[in-house]
């Protein structure tokens, strides 16, 4: 059984599918992207700014689930440009305490959705 979480904290799919799945305990998230939830704007000032939007997102989505970063077991992040990887890294991790923070990859891809620079999706249990 699953239950589809949406929130309006967190920008609307750009496509068939959900902002995250519930079955269970576990919470799938779909990638997030700096999409401003009220706006509908392309957060891409910066790497560090595009990235705090993503985390943004992704803390509404797991709001709505009654979760909070704490429930993450699995992080993916995908990045157009490896360069950013340590930008990106410190700002993701400002999120999560060192000493139980997630299982993780960082992928550099040849392109991610609308052009932006990072994407990331998560995996939480309750």
């Amino acid at each position: 059984m699953k239950t589809i979480i949406t929130t309006p904290h967190a920008p609307a799919p750009i496509g068939p599918y959900n902002q995250a799945v519930l079955t269970g305990n576990t919470l799938y998230t779909s990638g997030q992207i700096a999409i401003h939830p009220t706006s509908g704007n392309l957060v891409l000032d910066d790497i560090e700014s595009e990235t705090k939007q993503v985390m943004s997102n992704i803390k509404a989505i797991l709001t709505q689930a009654n979760m909070s970063f704490d429930h993450v077991i699995k992080a993916t992040i995908f990045i157009s440009n490896m360069d950013d990887f340590q930008k990106i890294n410190t700002i993701y991790g400002s999120y999560f305490d060192d000493a139980t923070a997630p299982a993780r990859e960082t992928v550099q891809v040849a392109r991610l959705p609308k052009d932006v620079n990072v994407e990331i999706s998560v995996i939480a249990v309750k």
